[in-house]
């Protein structure tokens, strides 16, 4: 077959890639390993900067959104067992909305299935080739050749796409510690999302809807899930969250997950006729709320871009991977910094400079929160650098 553009990979870049072509337009074909079961039952981070939002409204894909998405004013910090509101309207005049990334795919994927996208699921062995001439094309096991004037890789840090470009680099970094991850069958016990401090460990209270509550741990990235019954994930959160006059409301756990923590970027995002977006390119650490958004950043930038030179423009997709590295190195930078400055860093050998360590955190803490100044940087970045 030939099209347009070939996108390798059906998460929530490569699906809303194919929203921005299609209503350009321009003709695409995804190609996914997974099976759509898989894809769908994916849990991921949930919380969209006010960026993302302005995209998927812009494009007609806000309706889901608009039903189930939470707005969300601000978050807290919390250390030293007093809990701090940062109010992001008061401060830059934006919001951010909890939408799971498994909900947004879900309805971009019913929203193709309307649209008669062209959306394949269990492609295996997807290859491609020549992306280093005007004429690039994927073969995959199925013993199909997919001919196409561009192709894009979003299919995440584990995929083919990446490896394809000669002599890319991996900027890496692990981080010393994990998360444990749980969704929980009860109303959630904040209004905004709270991160905290604590001798023990960094907690987090999230949620997922109006009934259900997401909420984190700080463990070593050894242990397992199995290491965690219930009433032992219960007990750590009422002690790292607990604050006088304030109650958290356990119910059922649902499900259970340690997510290991890292960055990632590419060294270049483009070679010939392969662009990657999204997880392809880069990974950033939960803290800071920014992976979905950094793949919806990339999208929004690509897919304007690749409108533009089906139109005969090609100085967009020029710019490209240089445009959208800029962003993600600034989105990079607070990530760290959100993590650095909330986890509990057993990984220091010595006990006086552990101590030494925790306390310039609470000196951190205790800038950002009793500075406007320091608050307006959060809030700029947390709710999104410019698109």
């Amino acid at each position: 077959m030939r099209t347009q553009v070939a996108i390798i990979g059906a998460g929530p870049a490569g699906l809303l890639l194919g929203h921005i072509l299609r209503r350009a337009g321009v003709g695409f074909v995804i190609l996914e390993q997974k099976s759509r079961e898989y894809v769908l039952g994916r849990v991921r981070a949930g919380v969209l900067e006010q960026g993302s939002v302005d995209v998927l409204r812009d494009l007609g894909l806000g309706a889901d959104l608009a039903a189930r998405g939470l707005t969300h004013h601000g978050i807290y910090l919390q250390y030293e067992g007093e809990r701090h509101h940062l109010d992001f309207v008061d401060l830059v005049g934006r919001t951010v909305t909890v939408y799971g990334q498994q909900a947004l795919v879900r309805h971009l994927l019913a929203e193709h299935d309307r649209l008669g996208s062209d959306v394949r699921f269990e492609v295996e062995g997807v290859a491609p080739h020549a992306i280093d001439t005007d004429a690039p094309y994927l073969t995959h096991s199925g013993g199909e050749r997919v001919d196409c004037d561009i192709v894009v890789g979003a299919d995440g840090y584990h995929g083919v796409s990446r490896p394809a470009i000669p002599g890319v680099q991996a900027l890496e970094r692990s981080y010393p510690y994990a998360w444990l991850g749980i969704l929980a069958d009860v109303a959630p016990s904040t209004d905004d999302l709270i991160y905290a401090l604590h001798p023990d460990g960094f907690a987090m209270h999230s949620m997922r809807s109006p009934e259900v509550s997401r909420l984190y741990l700080q463990v070593d990235p050894g242990e397992s899930a199995d290491d965690w019954p219930d009433e032992r994930i219960w007990e750590a959160l009422q002690t790292r969250l607990g604050i006088p006059g304030w109650t958290l409301t356990e119910g059922t756990i649902s499900e259970k997950s340690i997510t290991p923590m890292r960055s990632f970027v590419a060294s270049t995002l483009e070679h010939g006729r392969l662009f990657l977006a999204g997880d392809a390119g880069h990974i950033v650490p939960p803290t800071g709320a920014k992976g979905l958004n950094s793949a919806i950043a990339d999208v929004a930038l690509l897919g304007r871009s690749l409108v533009a030179h089906f139109a005969g423009d090609d100085a967009l997709l020029k710019r490209y991977s240089g445009a959208a590295l800029a962003r993600q190195w600034k989105v990079q930078q607070f990530s760290q910094w959100m993590t650095e400055m909330l986890h509990v860093h057993r990984e220091v050998p010595d006990e006086a400079a552990r101590a030494f360590r925790y306390r310039s955190q609470l000196g951190q803490l205790e800038y950002t929160t009793g500075s406007r100044h320091a608050q307006a940087a959060l809030a700029e970045q947390y709710a999104g650098l410019p698109f």
